[in-house]
Formats: structure tokens, C-alpha cells, sequence
């Protein structure tokens, strides 16, 4: 039997607004009533322009997902599935559970209540937490192996200014600078390598700002053959962050997709804000999501997985310390990059918490 329900208002919508599951309600022509915050995350699109339109345009309905739909409302019986695949759009398949609960409104309407649980996003949330785990052990070995390089550099070069003062031919001398000059190197490259170890000093910052500082940057060092495409979301609040830091992250990041296009290509810029969105363990009720995609030929698969750590990079003159970097600064913001790669499309998506929600 249908129970009854008030309408979707008040502190029944107001839970509902707050749920990290996809939430749909639909009437019998399969049209939608009500999208939660996590559905318009989902679908991409807002409660107020899905309302009236058909479940069809927001994913490819099948005859059969059709068939019980309408089923699970005649027969005022719960349907539920589990790691089913559907489609959203042309190019975007995701594994989720759904639920469809039949439940009657106060005007005595029918409605199906649709459930969406993305099983991408566990997958994701391991993935992300795996990520964490491994970055924070790397830095953890680097530190010790940093601290065990710098100790015998510094007596070396000590050595070397010391022997330098005691040779009586200025021939001889160009020996010690080149031990002085190697040991320097290799002491920035340790450096480099830690990362910055200042704490980030945080102010209200424009993500938009950031960006087109970075752009201006690299447009006067690349040629006319690299293209830029901004696609901002304006209406998305400032973030606390250090903008210094956001702005050395987007540099190494655009200069690597620079790098990749070898001189002809395009680089898009792109904001978009994430309701209920989890960085590794913590929850956020509102996420700024950033990403910088360029058309290069991609990065290889076997690189992707360690495209963060130091040292590892895809190019012969690169030092693979560029995005390791970038992604220790993020996650100083509380935040997170990841990287999706094929031929013909690369993005580096940079997730940093706009708002913190305890759960």
C-alpha cells in the first residue's frame, strides 16, 4: 500500500537537500518532479531546469529500465538493483545502485521515488584515500632520505671550500668549484624535491583570479599555436587559500599541458562547484572543482598511477618534480588532484573544499 507523504518542502526537503544519494521524483509519464543537490551533481543540471522534463533527457532510458519504472508504480512495489551501468550523455557511463519506491503525495498523486547511488564515487573515494596514503608515505621517505643526502653535501662542500683556500694554482681551483657547484645542485634538487615547507597563509581568494594570472603568464612564453577556452562558472564563491601557492599549482599543471602539445593545441580552463563531495575521508558540502584539460596525445596508462610521485615523468628533459609538488600544496588546502588521461584529452581535475560539513 501507498503511504502518504507531504509535499517535498520544508524539513522534508531540507533532509532530502542534504542526502549524498541522488534523489528523483518522478510522475507517471516518467517526467521529474524534484532533483536533490546530489542529482543535480549527478546529472548536471539544476532542480529548476530539470523540473517538467523527462527522465530521457537526463540518461539513456531503455525500453526495459522503462518497463520497470512504470511496473514499480502500478504495482506500488519497490524495485532495487545493484552495480547497474547506465548512461548520462553521449560519453559518460557510471556504475551505480538505484531503488524505485512508490509513495503517494498529500494531493493524492502517485510518484515514484528514485534512488541513485553512484558506485563511482566509492570507487573514487577508495582510490582518492589510497592516493593520500601513498603521497603521505613518499614524502615521509624522501624526508629521511633528504635528511641523510644533506648532512654528507654540506661536509662535502665544506671540504671543497676548505681545499680550495690551500692550492696555490688557480687551475687547481676550477676542480673545488665544480665538487662546490655539484654539491649546490644537488642540494636544490633535495629542496625542490621536499617541496615547500612554509604553511600556506590563507585569504579569500578568487579562483578566477588565480587563473587568469596563470594564463597571461604562459601566453607571453608559448607560441601562437596554443589556444586557450575559459569556461568559468561565475556565480561560485571566493575560497580560503593561499594564492600564491593555487597559482604556482596551475602553473606547473599548465606548463606540463603546454609541454604535451609541443607548441599547437588548446587548453581549457574550467570551474564548477560540487555539492556533497568527499575528499578522501572528509566530507564537504561544497567543493570548487577546477580542471585544466588540454588535446595533447595523453599520458601513458602505465604513468598515470605515478604521475604525482617525484622523479617519475612521461618527458626526457622533464624532472618529474612539477606535479609531485602541485599535489602536496593542494592537499596543504585540505584538497586533492587527479588526472584522467587518453589520446586527444588530458585533465588534471584540482578538488579544494569550499565549505566543511561533519558527518
Amino acid at each position: 500500500m501507498n503511504r502518504k507523504i507531504q509535499p517535498i518542502e520544508g524539513f522534508q526537503r531540507n533532509i532530502l537537500d542534504n542526502l549524498s544519494t541522488a534523489v528523483l521524483l518522478l510522475d507517471k509519464s516518467l517526467c521529474v518532479l524534484y532533483l536533490n543537490p546530489a542529482g543535480e551533481n549527478l546529472f548536471h543540471i539544476s532542480n529548476k531546469r530539470a523540473a517538467g522534463i523527462g527522465l530521457d533527457k537526463l540518461m539513456f532510458v531503455a525500453p526495459d529500465f522503462a518497463d520497470r519504472l512504470h511496473q514499480s508504480l502500478e504495482n506500488a512495489q519497490p524495485i532495487a538493483e545493484h552495480q547497474v551501468s547506465i548512461r548520462l550523455g553521449h560519453e559518460r557511463s557510471i556504475t551505480v545502485d538505484y531503488m524505485l519506491s512508490p509513495i503517494q503525495l498529500a494531493d493524492q498523486n502517485d510518484v515514484l521515488l528514485m534512488e541513485i547511488s553512484s558506485m563511482d564515487r566509492h570507487i573514487r573515494i577508495a582510490r582518492e584515500e589510497k592516493l593520500l596514503s601513498e603521497q603521505n608515505a613518499t614524502r615521509n621517505v624522501i624526508r629521511g632520505m633528504a635528511h641523510e643526502i644533506k648532512n654528507p653535501l654540506g661536509g662535502l662542500r665544506g671540504a671543497a671550500q676548505l681545499l680550495e683556500r690551500e692550492l696555490p694554482d688557480a687551475g687547481l681551483q676550477e676542480y673545488t668549484q665544480i665538487i662546490i657547484g655539484e654539491a649546490d645542485r644537488l642540494q636544490s634538487l633535495v629542496d625542490r624535491m621536499l617541496g615547500p615547507n612554509n604553511v600556506p597563509r590563507k585569504r579569500s581568494t578568487n579562483i578566477h583570479q588565480a587563473l587568469e594570472h596563470v594564463r597571461q603568464l604562459v601566453q607571453a612564453e608559448v607560441s601562437e599555436g596554443i589556444y586557450f577556452n575559459l569556461d568559468y562558472d561565475p556565480s561560485l564563491p571566493e575560497l580560503m587559500a593561499d594564492p600564491d601557492l593555487l597559482i604556482q599549482v596551475m602553473l606547473n599543471i599548465t606548463r606540463n599541458a603546454i609541454a604535451a602539445l609541443e607548441g599547437n593545441g588548446e587548453i581549457t580552463y574550467r570551474t564548477r562547484p560540487q555539492r556533497h563531495f568527499t575528499i578522501g575521508h572528509q566530507h564537504h558540502k561544497l567543493v570548487l572543482q577546477t580542471d585544466i584539460i588540454d588535446n595533447g596525445p595523453g599520458i601513458p596508462e602505465d604513468l598515470q598511477q605515478q604521475i604525482f610521485y617525484p622523479m617519475v615523468t612521461g618527458r626526457a628533459e622533464g624532472t618529474g618534480l612539477g606535479l609531485s609538488i602541485a599535489q602536496s600544496l593542494i592537499n596543504q588546502h585540505g584538497g586533492l588532484i587527479e588526472v584522467h588521461s587518453q589520446p586527444g584529452r588530458t585533465v588534471f581535475t584540482i578538488y579544494l573544499p569550499l565549505e566543511t560539513m561533519d558527518v
